[in-house]
């Protein structure tokens, strides 16, 4: 960075007005182009402005990449979605899943416990036939959905509780409750046991007994587990 002359001249004149010595005039004026080298970093980083200008990844980014990937695994303290934003048509991308708070997060192992969770769903939902053509849901206006699991069609109202993630979709023959929540991809639509267990067999008309009954014991492999589907648009 270049000091303006007339800077460096007028810190020169004041120095020698004072009959200073020369290895003091030295000191003092690589003291005061210091400080104004400082200063003028100060302002160029926005310092004491509000406004930070970086190319590269602060910590608080890194902090935040790191939040952002627990509480995507956490329900209730987790990313929300608010009603409008969810409005639309979503495919089935991925298996996911879930536990109800940070808390059954730690005592169930983590998030590792999460990865080999979806690991296991998507063995299932493979055997199962579940893929982005054949499983889908749709928020309409009005609080009216329609949705297919394994190509089954149905559809009916809802009503979503955008400060905790729940919802509950009404049916012609049932209630189905679960949970909404914010996935790096998506949208993560997840169930309990007994829940999951409803949309596969009595909505999605599964005839896979066994591939149900393996995703119904994941669910209830631990305490808070939700397992369902992760749906992007």
């Amino acid at each position: 960075m270049v000091i303006p002359i007339f800077i460096y001249n007028f810190a020169s004149e004041i120095v020698s007005s004072f009959n200073i010595y020369s290895i003091m005039k030295k000191t003092i004026l690589t003291v005061f182009v210091a400080t104004t080298l400082m200063l003028s970093s100060c302002m160029t980083s926005g310092f004491g402005t509000g406004t930070t200008t970086s190319t590269g990844n602060s910590s608080g980014d890194v902090l935040t990449s790191v939040l952002g990937a627990v509480l995507s695994n956490v329900l209730f303290g987790g990313s929300l979605y608010d009603q409008s934003s969810m409005l639309g048509n979503w495919n089935y991308n991925a298996p996911s899943a879930a536990f109800t708070t940070e808390k059954t997060l730690t005592n169930a192992g983590g998030n590792a416990t999460v990865t080999n969770m979806t690991s296991k769903l998507a063995s299932s939902y493979n055997s199962i036939g579940i893929n982005r053509s054949n499983t889908s849901f749709s928020f309409l206006a009005g609080n009216k959905f329609s949705a297919k699991v394994n190509g089954i069609a149905f559809g009916g109202t809802y009503a979503y509780n955008s400060q905790n993630g729940e919802i509950s979709l009404k049916t012609a023959t049932e209630t189905i409750k679960g949970n909404v929540i914010r996935t790096q991809k998506g949208m993560g639509l997840m169930f309990d046991a007994t829940q999951m267990t409803n949309i596969l067999q009595k909505e999605g008309k599964v005839s896979n007994a066994a591939a149900v009954q393996a995703i119904s014991q994941l669910a209830k492999s631990a305490d808070g587990a939700r397992v369902g589907f992760e749906l992007t648009k």
